[in-house]
This record gives C-alpha cells, structure tokens and sequence, in this order.
C-alpha cells in the first residue's frame, strides 16, 4: 500500500485481493480491518473498488456461510462482518462503485446474511449494505429481482429485530450470552455494560436500517400491497430509533412516503391507530413533528381519506394553527393547516359532523379565530391593543390570586375570559394565558386539555416549542397520559431551556430533580426493548401459570 509507483501498487494490490482468499491466519482479519477503515474514512477513493474489492469480500462472506468451521477458527468470525460492512461503506455515495459491487455478485451474498445465515449482527451491515445498492437507478433492478424476499425479510426484521435482541442476548446474563455475539459487539474486550450499550445500538440500526430498504421500494411505488398490511403499518408507530438513533426518524419515515401514494393513504386512513399516532407525533417537540402534520395534511387533503381521519385528525390539528414555522424550512405550518380544515366550514359539509358535536365545536372555533377574529381585529388601532393589553393583564392578575388560592376552576374561568379578550397579534400575552390554563387543566386531573392548552402555548412561543413552562407542563400531562415518549421529549427540551437559560445568567447549569426523575422514569419506560421486555416477561408469566 505504501509503494510508491502506481502501477506496482495496483498490481501488489491486486494480487494481495486474490492471495487473501486462501489465507488461513490472523493476518486476514487485519487487512480487512485495516480495509475497513479505509472503506470507512475514504469512501469516494476509487482505487479498491477498480481492483476488485468486491469480488474479494463476496467470495469471503460465502466462506463464512458454508464453512462453519473455518469461521469459529482464529479470529474469522469478523470476516463476513468486515467483508459486508465494506461493501456498505464504499457504495455509500458512489453509484459507480454500487455497479462494480453488483457486477461482482454482491446481492446474493447479501441476501444470505440478510436470511439470517448467521447472527442478526451480520444482518445489520447487509441490510445496509443493500439499502444502498437500491438507492440508485442503476442498481435498484438488481435488487429488484429478489423484490418479495427482500422486502418481506425487511419488514420481518424491523418489526421482530428488537424482540430477537432482547431476548437473545440483552435478557441474558454473563455467560449465558453467546460468545460469537460478545465478540463481535465488542471484539471481546467489552464488559456487560459496553455489550448492552452496543447491542442497543446496533439493534436500532439494524431496525433502521431495514426501514431505509423498505423507503427505497416504497419510493418507487413497488411492493405497496405488501408494506401497508395494518399489522406492520401498527408496528411502524413503535419504531422510532430510540435515542441512540435519534438522526433516523424511524417509522414515521415511511409512514410519510406512503401517505404521498394513493394505496398508502388508503390503508392508513383505515388503521386508526396509525392516525392517532400521528396526531400525538404533531403535538410534540419530536425532531419529526413535521413529518406527522405532513401526513395528516396529505390525508386530509385526498377527497378518498379525508372524512375517515378528520374527526380524529380536527382535534389536534387545531391546536397547532397558531404555529409560525419549525426550523428554517417548514414555514406558515399553521395557514397551511387553517386553510385544509376550512374545506369543511360550510353547512352542506358540516351536515357529515352532525352526530359528533366536538368536530362541529372544533371547525366553529377555527373560523371564529381565523376568519371572524382576524376581520374584526384588523379595524383595531394601535390605541384601542393597549386598552385591551391593560384590561388582560387584570383579568390575568385576578386568575393569578385565585390560582394561588387554591380556587383552581375560577381561575381557569378567569383565564377563558382573558382569552376571548385577548387580540390575536398579542402573541407572548396569549401564549402565557394558554399556558398558565394548561397547569390549572392540570391539577383538575384533565390530562387532555391541558395538552391542548400547553401545545398552543408552544406554538405561539418563539421559536416554536421554546417555552420552559409549557413543555414541563404538558410532559407532565403526557405521564398522566401513559404517553411515555412524548413526555420524555418535552421533559428533554425543557431542561435544555433550563440550562441554556441559567448559563445565560452567569450561573451553574443545573438539572430540576423534579424533571431528572421524569427524565428517569420515561427513559424506563420508553427504552428501546421496553415493548420486548414486557412481550417477554408476559410469556414467561403464561409459561408459569401453565
């Protein structure tokens, strides 16, 4: 490699690619270690890739398969992982190198380890590795014509990976664990503390990664049939990355590209889990909040689905139509909201809601606040805002007294009129009204409309979900909820707003204990195989009884 001459560079290198086969000592596994962290630092460098890499690492991963014996001896259960997580790597970015991979048979190699050939820790960097040979145009038919198995192996995986990790490996204690598995996670020096952090991550990979394969079949509008069965389209809303994964938006990812397909909204619009989920996605401090009022607007949208998921879709999505913009890219999320509900305002269209009263209630306040409202404060001057500016701040002082004198309900009537008083442009003082219902919700024991209150607060804030007060509130309304994963969000952000705040003084950052115990308690029960731990348990409880 350090010869300086290119041509007998390439040819030492070629000729080491096919001595390296029949090589039969530890001094395979450092080459492809070596290999690999080139594969890894140099991905755009064509020159191993030209000199046929892949053939090599095919030809490697198909000795593991088949000879068992070979693989357990030495260090050569690393051989078929290095092998696959350089063809992974190298076909990252470069569709030229992806077509050199499948020229050199690639695929059927990787199918085999996605089979399960060997551990679920081999699948995971096939399952990448085949993610990104069917991101490209040229090489997605070669992936195409395993279509079905692929696909269905996919969706096994993301849907059982966590169950087969927890209950193979994470439930074990010590010895009990497969060494095989040990060794590869941590190449045997690790402890059960570095295994169990490495097998939480690699089993959300793994589950992502899958997903990503199926995104670039669902792209394409190929095995839609097949991916929108409501069992898995259920199993998608528990898919979401963990923390340790917090750059993938797990499934709601795929979720979104099927809600841009007519057979995707169609199934969705029927599973009213997968709705539900949605609203609660839009009404929380998720990165991918966005990705759940997309696809409820695009639901909404389509004249086939849009009565079968409005009634449930109304009830949240009117609280965020006083939301400005998440980041610097999703602007005027609210208009856009406000102006797909109005389709339904008029009496004809109303007539559908005529047997439920909170949709009826929820479109009457939409057109009171966006259209009524907005007509009737557009006259006002500049005068008459500071009056009633003046006449809110005394309501809010009164409801303040009787919050703090225990007469919770009076308050809250105090802060109804306040509100209705309130002009639409005093943005901070509505937002501090919201807020200051939502705890006084709270303490009534009505989890739900204090997540309403609080969720409008943090959408007049600025920027959006930024204010402390209202993200402890609603994550504590998200506990009482047993929604464990929002309220860890909320609960997150919220003492992030803490720190920066106090950093801002010149003082010592610190965290609230009453929100590291609900950071506590929520990452308990949100941890990634919390759902398998229960599956397991729950069978053991039945194994027991019987």
């Amino acid at each position: 490699m350090e010869e300086p001459d290119p041509s007998l560079r390439r040819a030492g290198i070629t000729r080491c690619f096919k001595e390296m086969l029949h090589r039969d000592n530890q001094e395979l596994v450092l080459i492809l270690s070596g290999l690999w962290h080139i594969a890894m630092t140099h991905t755009d460098d064509p020159e191993y890739p030209s000199l046929g890499i892949f053939d090599l690492l095919s030809n490697l991963i198909m000795k593991g398969i088949s000879d068992k014996d070979w693989l357990l001896r030495d260090q050569n259960i690393y051989v078929p992982y290095y092998a696959a997580h350089i063809i992974g790597s190298y076909t990252m970015n470069k569709a030229e190198f992806a077509e050199k991979a499948v020229e050199s048979g690639v695929i059927p190699t990787l199918i085999e380890l996605l089979r399960g050939k060997l551990s679920w820790v081999e699948q995971r960097v096939a399952v990448r590795a085949l993610g990104h040979l069917a991101s490209y145009e040229t090489t997605f038919k070669a992936v195409l014509a395993y279509e079905k198995e692929v696909v269905d192996s996919a969706m096994q995986i993301a849907s059982t990976c966590l169950k087969v990790v927890y209950s193979q490996f994470i439930a074990l204690n010590g010895m009990k664990r497969s060494k095989y598995q040990c060794d590869l996670l941590t190449r045997g020096v690790g402890r059960t503390e570095l295994e169990d952090r490495k097998a939480e991550e690699w089993a959300s990979q793994l589950q992502c990664w899958s997903l990503y394969l199926l995104n670039c079949f669902a792209c394409k509008g190929r095995s839609l049939d097949l991916i929108c069965r409501e069992e898995f389209l259920k199993d998608l809303c528990e898919m979401w990355g963990g923390l340790v994964n917090h750059s993938n938006p797990g499934g709601v990812g795929l979720i979104r590209i099927l809600c841009y397909t007519k057979i995707g909204r169609e199934r969705i619009a029927d599973c009213k889990e997968v709705v539900q989920y949605l609203c609660d996605l839009s009404r929380s401090s998720d990165d991918w909040q966005y990705m759940g009022i997309d696809c409820l607007l695009l639901l909404l949208r389509d004249q086939n689905t849009r009565y079968k998921v409005i009634e449930i879709a109304i009830l949240c999505l009117i609280d965020l139509i006083e939301l400005n913009n998440l980041g610097k890219t999703r602007i005027h999320i609210g208009e856009a909201i406000s102006k797909t509900l109005l389709q339904d305002h008029s009496k004809m269209i109303r007539s559908r809601f005529k047997n439920n009263p909170k949709v009826q209630e929820a479109l009457d306040e939409l057109w009171i606040l966006k259209v009524e409202k907005g007509k009737k404060e557009r006259l006002l001057t500049q005068e008459k805002v500071k009056e009633k500016r003046v006449l809110v701040d005394l309501i809010k002082q009164q409801a303040k007294s009787m919050f703090w004198a225990g007469h919770i309900e009076e308050a809250k009537l105090k802060y109804n009129e306040a509100l209705e008083i309130c002009p639409l442009r005093l943005r901070k003082d509505r937002m501090v009204i919201y807020s200051n219902r939502g705890q006084c919700h709270l303490l009534l024991g009505d989890a739900d409309s204090a997540i309403r209150d609080t969720t409008r607060a943090l959408c007049l804030s600025s920027p959006a979900n930024s204010h402390h007060k209202s993200l402890w509130r609603r994550s504590q309304a998200y506990d009482m909820k047993g929604l464990s994963r929002e309220s860890l969000m909320d609960c997150l952000m919220f003492v992030d707003g803490c720190m920066r705040s106090e950093k801002k003084r010149g003082k010592r950052a610190k965290i609230p204990y009453y929100a590291a115990r609900m950071i506590s308690k929520q990452m308990e029960a949100a941890w990634l195989f919390a759902g398998s731990r229960s599956r397991v348990m729950m069978s053991c409880a039945e194994v027991g009884k019987r």
